[in-house]
């Protein structure tokens, strides 16, 4: 590696079945680099099939770190991963190898690269509190109380987005501050001070939702329902992050006896797809300029995807 007066940090960003792990596992190879997690659902210990994280064998083949790393029951927030992520690689630099982050939660990069504020935790009996609150107004009036607290989010999130609106109401009842009012004025964590290489995979729109398709087919083969029979059998939390994994509420209700196998395995395939373009949309939008996009991974492309990197 070339000395700066930064370390290096390669970021491998995407929608999710565009070959970020491939890549990956290549750049590890290619750059004597540690491969670190950045996908929200890849966290969870019990989620390995259904949210295709890295095999035992690649796993194996070259250090990866922050994959199944806490419990389902755990809410991994994007402060509490950042903390994780950036001990991660620190640890990487002290053994002189390159840090690969590699995942499509283009929230968990940004608040690695720009901070985050530090907003006080919100005890989970309250949040559990906020949650039956949402459940028993509905959107559309949920979302009126938060415009009474916090006018702000109100009109930046729509009704729909309940994750968001669910933050925000609950870090006013904690605080007595409005969540855009903290976003505004708390401290934030320090900016990861590196020398950043970013590659953007982006794929043409139907040849990125075939292989979301057929990646909820193989996902099927290699036992997806017994490990989502499984998490079932945790008897978790529903509102907890592992249980909303793509596919999971699709085959819960087709472990239920609610949906037949195929019309759950298209549900499935319905909101992959749906999630892969706001991914996209999101990295478009909100992830500036990186240094490559490349359209698809594919082992024919690596001399001309590693050809400007300079580490």
């Amino acid at each position: 590696m070339i000395e700066s007066d930064q370390k290096p940090l390669l970021i491998l960003a995407g929608p999710t079945a565009s070959g970020k792990s491939g890549l990956a596992l290549a750049a590890a190879d290619h750059f004597d680099g540690v491969v670190i997690n950045s996908d929200s659902m890849q966290v969870y210990a019990e989620l390995r099939i259904i949210t295709a994280r890295p095999s035992a064998e690649d796993e194996a083949h070259a250090p990866h770190e922050l994959y199944g790393v806490m419990p389902a029951a755990e809410r991994c927030s994007a402060g509490r991963w950042r903390e994780l992520a950036v001990g991660a690689i620190e640890e990487a630099w002290a053994e002189s190898k390159l840090p690969i982050l590699v995942g499509g939660t283009g929230l968990y990069i940004k608040a690695l690269l720009e901070g985050l504020s530090e907003i006080p935790e919100v005890p989970d009996g309250l949040r559990q509190e906020v949650i039956a609150l949402h459940e028993a107004l509905g959107p559309e009036a949920f979302h009126a109380r938060v415009a009474e607290v916090d006018p702000e989010a109100a009109a930046r999130l729509p009704s729909g987005d309940r994750q968001r609106l669910i933050r925000a109401y609950e870090v006013f009842l904690a605080t007595g501050t409005p969540l855009t009012q903290w976003h505004q004025t708390a401290p934030a964590t320090p900016d990861l001070a590196a020398d950043t290489y970013t590659i953007l995979l982006d794929p043409p729109r139907d040849e990125l939702y075939a292989r979301c398709d057929a990646r909820l087919e193989q996902m099927l083969a290699k036992g997806a329902l017994e490990e989502v029979g499984a998490l079932m059998a945790l008897s978790l939390d529903p509102s907890l992050p592992a249980m909303k994994a793509l596919g999971v509420p699709e085959f819960i209700a087709h472990l239920n006896g609610e949906k037949e196998l195929e019309p759950a395995l298209a549900a499935a395939q319905q909101s992959t797809r749906n999630f892969a373009k706001r991914q996209n949309t999101w990295f478009r939008n909100q992830f500036g300029k990186p240094n490559a996009v490349f359209a698809q991974y594919s082992e024919r492309k690596l001399e001309e995807i590693f050809a400007d990197i300079r580490f």
